[in-house]
């Protein structure tokens, strides 16, 4: 139960903090959502150094990496959104923002992760 709870909790702090980037990005969706790319390649990077030093120090338990992993990133990203976001810019036609935030996002966020891995061997 409270592996549970540290989930719950960590997802709602990565879900106030989507919330709050959202705002800071204006929540527009002019031509490109930027909030929505943004936590996605951070939410990328944070658990690709979490997870780099769980694995390297083993120092980090398991409640930590739930909390941070688990619960943080599965509440900060937003791939719902992507997806939806991905949808709408295909309806409205616009196939450049569509290729850009799609192949974009898969690239940076797998960079991301990496770059986080690559992190953590630093540290």
């Amino acid at each position: 139960m409270k592996q549970v709870l540290l989930v719950f909790l960590g997802g709602g702090l990565g879900s106030a903090i989507r919330y709050l980037v959202g705002r800071w990005t204006d929540g527009s969706f002019a031509f490109f959502p930027y909030g929505t790319f943004l936590v996605n390649v951070i939410g990328c990077l944070i658990i690709g150094v979490v997870l780099g030093m769980s694995l390297k120090f083993n120092t980090l338990s398991q409640n930590t990496v739930l909390f941070l992993a688990t619960g943080f990133c599965g509440g900060f990203t937003t791939f719902s959104a992507f997806a939806y976001e991905n949808y709408a810019l295909l309806k409205n036609g616009d196939y450049l923002a569509f290729s850009v935030y799609t192949f974009g996002s898969l690239a940076l966020g797998f960079g991301a992760v990496l770059i986080g891995l690559w992190i953590s061997r630093l540290i």
